[in-house]
């Protein structure tokens, strides 16, 4: 039996809570630890060095028991705001009505999968449904798998897509303890901040050749190259706007799949367009979306070529018991009602710029930030011991995490190193609501940077 990798950094997470601090927290919150361990086991992890005791939440902002409140700058799958009204007032509603499978006839996920066709390039035009973002993940590489007649799947090098078997296997993020699958092959990230004047699209496209090559050099037929396209647990890698064009277009020409992971990315969350792969002007072959998509509830989706999914579904019988009941369909069409009616993706643009513009501020005073890059909202700052190297400092950006969790400002890191903070709140997320993240921000690395 292969023994796992053992030591404390792999026994954790980025931002994870160090069990081993568990008699410095206060009673209460030391008694729900200790149950969730004897409950829930190892596996479950809790983020920062004094965990976050939550009780409610509304719009932005998370609450603990005392009623304090929580500016929440990180989760993304409240996508329009937790507990938005419009959307846990339909789920309230279909869940008095009907909430069955998609075995019956009903106009309801009809009406909804034109609705998300619509905001999808016109080649994009069937929608398969699944309850969370790594069964749709699962469901792409075996679309791919089927369609290609090849196994190989290449990924980037820190990538996370999921938690299935096969997701998982595509996800070095989740640590060495988990062994990537036998025809997965990695590729560096586009990096912009360390490119030294290199076309990233460039090479991300070469070195993506060459993963071609060593697979058919095995004799390993190449499926399917999959990628979020903001990587964002490879650091946050936005721009330049089109670095993605090469590597479809290499993709197209060897025969080989691009699925676009936009569970994160997708939904408006870029600010310039609905999904992420848009803003560089490709158009995958199937895209992944997740619970975002419900604002939470468990729905989930690939979207992919009817010819992609004809030559599967002809075949093979696909069928998911509860994805796409009619109470998950009724929050993600209330989701779509209200990124449309409240403007949130317009929101998205302008709140991200006003962010990056006051992170920028900051890189003008704190040495230790290297770069600050994103898109809407989804923005990262880097650290490093200094700029000249550009070596990682991951030590920091933990103790900038913690240090704003202290202040009730909410946010985790990313990137290898961990050395790169995850700016991801919710769509509504307003220049007020900037104004005390880059303030709590600017104390924070005026006391430890």
């Amino acid at each position: 039996m292969n023994k796992p990798v053992s030591g404390k950094q792999t026994a954790t997470m980025v931002n994870g809570f160090d069990a081993s601090r568990l008699g410095s927290l206060p009673e209460r919150e030391r008694k729900l630890i200790e149950r969730r361990q004897a409950l829930l086991g190892p596996s479950y992890r809790l983020f920062y060095e004094t965990p976050v005791h939550v009780t409610r939440a509304e719009g932005v902002w998370l609450y603990g028991p005392d009623g304090e409140a929580y500016l929440d700058a990180y989760n993304n799958v409240p996508s329009v705001g937790h507990c938005h009204p419009h959307v846990t007032q339909a789920i309230a509603r279909q869940a008095a009505e009907l909430n069955t499978h998609t075995r019956y006839l009903g106009e309801q996920i009809l009406d909804y999968s034109e609705r998300l066709l619509a905001t999808f390039p016109a080649e994009l035009d069937r929608v398969m449904y699944t309850c969370t973002g790594s069964e749709a993940v699962d469901l792409a590489l075996r679309l791919a798998r089927y369609y290609t007649g090849g196994t190989g799947i290449i990924i980037t090098e820190n990538a996370y897509h999921g938690v299935t078997t096969s997701a998982a296997e595509i996800s070095p993020s989740l640590g060495p303890n988990m062994p990537l699958g036998q025809h997965v092959l990695t590729v560096p990230a586009p990096d912009t901040y360390r490119a030294d004047g290199r076309d990233v699209g460039m090479a991300l496209a070469q070195d993506v050749a060459k993963a071609i090559a060593h697979f058919r050099r095995r004799g390993i037929t190449p499926a399917a190259f999959i990628a979020d396209g903001i990587f964002s647990t490879d650091g946050i890698f936005s721009d330049p706007v089109g670095f993605l064009q090469p590597v479809a277009g290499l993709l197209k020409d060897e025969g080989v799949l691009y699925i676009a992971d936009e569970v994160q990315p997708g939904f408006g969350r870029l600010g310039s367009h609905m999904w992420g792969f848009v803003r560089h002007g490709v158009t995958p072959d199937i895209v992944v979306m997740g619970k975002p998509m419900g604002n939470g509830m468990p729905i989930a989706a690939a979207v992919m070529t009817s010819e992609i999914q004809e030559r599967f579904g002809q075949d093979i019988r696909y069928f998911n018991t509860f994805g796409a009941n009619n109470v998950s369909i009724a929050a993600a069409s209330a989701v779509l009602d209200v990124i449309e009616n409240e403007g949130l993706m317009q929101n998205a643009a302008a709140t991200g710029d006003y962010m990056l513009a006051g992170m920028r501020k900051l890189q003008e005073t704190f040495a230790a930030i290297g770069d600050v890059r994103g898109i809407g909202l989804f923005l990262g700052l880097e650290f490093v011991t200094d700029r000249q190297s550009r070596a990682p400092d991951g030590a920091l950006a933990l103790k900038v995490v913690n240090a704003l969790r202290d202040r009730r400002v909410l946010i985790s890191a990313s990137g290898k190193e961990g050395n790169v903070l995850k700016i991801r709140p919710p769509l509504p997320f307003s220049r007020d609501n900037a104004d005390v993240f880059l303030g709590a921000l600017e104390e924070v690395l005026s006391e430890i940077a």
